[in-house]
């Protein structure tokens, strides 16, 4: 199980990098970089733990 949840971290980690690699790059629409930033709150939660 230890396998399966070391995964699962390390695609959350991933997945949240790109989300922070695209919001930094996108300078035109707020609307854009707010539903990224709402994308990665469940990710984050995930990455520390938090229930």
């Amino acid at each position: 199980m230890p396998v399966i949840m070391f995964l699962y971290y390390i695609i959350s980690v991933y997945i949240a990098g790109m989300l922070i690699w695209n919001f930094i790059k996108e300078k035109k629409s707020v609307n854009d970089m707010l539903l990224y930033l709402l994308v990665m709150i469940p990710l984050i939660l995930r990455i520390l733990r938090v229930k």
